[in-house]
């Protein structure tokens, strides 16, 4: 099984990290997204973030899957696919942090890492 797989479900299982942030310290889980208009700023963040990964996650499976349907070389994926993981963690991490041009910036990285794996067939 190639790399990217494993990627792909690293990039399922991050929105989980970051709502897990959002939500750390208690809150109702009876009403879970009534509640986030009262959460910290830091924690609405951390919320925004795991709607963001959630958003951002068919257009990478689908591309790694594209990928190696494709036969494309499994080094070029695997490194692509890192590099997404990558980003997207920096992506959440800038984004708890307030850091929004750093945020932006990795979102453009990793849209950029997934228009690449999806095209590298394309190249092969």
């Amino acid at each position: 099984m190639p790399f990217a797989y494993w990627c792909v479900l690293i990039a399922a299982l991050l929105p989980i990290v970051w709502v897990t942030v959002a939500k750390r310290g208690g809150t109702d889980n009876n009403h879970p997204r009534d509640e986030v208009a009262t959460l910290s700023a830091d924690k609405r963040r951390a919320y925004a973030a795991h709607q963001n990964a959630y958003e951002n996650f068919p257009f990478f499976a689908a591309a790694v899957i594209i990928a190696v349907t494709q036969g494309v070389t499994a080094s070029s994926l695997n490194w692509l696919a890192a590099a997404y993981i990558a980003v997207r963690i920096a992506h959440g991490l800038f984004y708890i942090a307030d850091k929004a041009s750093l945020r932006s910036l990795m979102f453009l990285l990793g849209l950029v890492a997934n228009i690449a794996i999806f095209v590298l067939p394309a190249f092969k």
